[in-house]
């Protein structure tokens, strides 16, 4: 992979000569976590900043994975991520292991020897904030709630303060509070029945990660949240009641992808053209994200399920990520003999990265097979285009069933209390078969639709989230 954005990238003390930061200029440092999911979001936002608002923002992490947020930059507009000043830390070195396909729990617990790396940054993090706010008039750090103890010399700048961008769904983020002390969520009985249970969503290691986190929280001086009050209104309102800090402001901003992708969509991709070629609606998009790894049984499995539904499907086809990217190359899966043969003209197999925003905006995507990572919810309800939820671990499960439950507008592929069977080639097949090509389908995805439009209508001026990232601007430039 080749950083193909020309973006301004350089070491500590040329980056400081470059900036010529103005005293009365307030400078944005975004710390994400360095999990694909939440460069993702936190570059989403810091191109949100550049193209609307003219202030300095910074883009603080190691350079592998600086270069994996710039290459893997999907739906965003060059000329905006070359405003961005990304800044590599020195990181330690850490083994970046593959991925063990036939493992029990879809956890990625390969990728733990990366995180443990992130934990390291606190003094690197801490040298560039006391640079940055000795030539601004005001610092604002907004970083990943899994970076607070990186952050945490905000406290000690007189000009920085600090904000957490929550990388999940606020219902998750309002479930993960509400049980963790025991109080239960204010739903319906026959939904408390459904809701999935926290067992098994991650590793003990990641937990007490998390947990490590929380001395560092009360610095902040607020929460921004990518989702918009039109999806999650009524969580927003219930979250700002049980927030342990009744003081700190909120603001949902979402979502911070772009909405209007026929700028690019026009670009050349396999996936895109193939798309061109299908009716309107007819194809199921099958991706499962950068942290999920299926065993060839699985595969095999997926991919009868999918030739037996007789639906047009363009399948990701992809190894989980390691740590770096950029180390080895990933497994090839195997698909069962013929199959890509067999389904040609109907189903589209990918091994690369694909566009997915623009795969999912596209006029003849009509459903997306999902593990349901934030990222790929947000961008797939912003579409319009319905779930297949397939949950794999962390804050999955939550969101397929905030997704399936709640806003209707999707199908359970596999309940999360039967993680750990394997789901044959007939369910998936029942599953793209019923969002599809039935009734049933055609109403979730009207459903769907009508959430989309909504949705972008609150990024546009005078919208809720469009008021409330008006309103975070004003906050931080008053």
């Amino acid at each position: 992979m080749e950083d193909q954005t020309g973006v301004r990238n350089s070491d500590f003390s040329k980056s400081m000569c470059s900036s010529n930061l103005k005293q009365d200029e307030v400078a944005i440092v975004m710390v994400p976590f360095s999990g694909q999911g939440h460069l993702n979001q936190l570059l989403q936002l810091a191109c949100l900043i550049t193209s609307s608002y003219d202030l300095p923002v910074y883009y603080v992490g190691s350079a592998a994975h600086n270069l994996q947020a710039r290459v893997r930059a999907n739906a965003l507009n060059p000329s905006d991520i070359a405003k961005i000043h990304f800044h590599d830390i020195p990181t330690p070195d850490f083994t970046s292991p593959a991925p063990d396909p036939n493992a029990l729990s879809k956890f990625p617990s390969h990728l733990e020897p990366s995180w443990d790396a992130c934990m390291l940054l606190r003094e690197p993090i801490a040298s560039f904030l006391c640079d940055i706010s000795s030539k601004s008039r005001r610092v604002v750090v907004v970083h990943d709630s899994l970076m607070s103890y990186n952050v945490q010399d905000v406290s000690s700048l007189h000009n920085a303060e600090s904000y957490i961008f929550n990388c999940i769904s606020v219902f998750t983020f309002y479930c993960l509070i509400c049980l963790s002390v025991g109080m239960s969520v204010p739903l319906e009985e026959e939904l408390l029945k459904k809701l999935p249970s926290l067992d098994g969503i991650m590793t003990d290691k990641i937990r007490d990660r998390g947990a490590s986190q929380s001395p560092y929280l009360d610095i902040r001086s607020g929460d921004i949240h990518n989702t918009s009050k039109v999806i999650e209104g009524k969580f927003l309102d219930l979250l700002a009641q049980v927030a342990s800090d009744q003081n700190k402001k909120n603001w949902a901003i979402g979502p911070v992808l772009p909405t209007k992708l026929d700028r690019i969509s026009n670009r050349e991709n396999i996936c895109l053209d193939w798309l061109n070629k299908q009716p309107p609606r007819s194809v199921l998009y099958v991706s499962f994200g950068t942290t999920t790894s299926f065993s060839d049984r699985e595969i095999k499995e997926i991919a009868m399920g999918l030739e037996q539904s007789k639906q047009r499907f363009v399948w990701v086809l992809r190894d989980a990520d390691r740590g770096d990217i950029f180390t080895e190359e990933a497994r090839k899966v195997e698909l069962p003999e013929g199959f890509e043969e067999r389904v040609n003209g109907v189903g589209l197999v990918v091994r690369e990265w694909a566009p997915q925003p623009e795969i999912l905006a596209h006029s003849s995507t009509g459903g997306f097979m999902s593990h349901c990572g934030w990222n790929s919810c947000i961008e797939s309800i912003t579409m319009g285009v319905p779930i297949a939820a397939w949950p794999m671990h962390s804050d999955q499960p939550m969101t397929g069933f905030l997704v399936t439950e709640l806003l209707k507008i999707g199908l359970i592929v596999r309940e999360w209390e039967k993680r750990e069977e394997l789901v044959n080639a007939s369910t998936i097949e029942n599953v793209v078969r019923k969002l599809m090509a039935s009734e049933e389908g055609d109403l979730i995805r009207k459903r769907a639709e009508e959430l989309g439009e909504a949705v972008r209508q609150s990024t546009e001026k005078g919208g809720a989230s469009r008021i409330e990232l008006d309103s975070f601007i004003a906050h931080i430039t008053r």
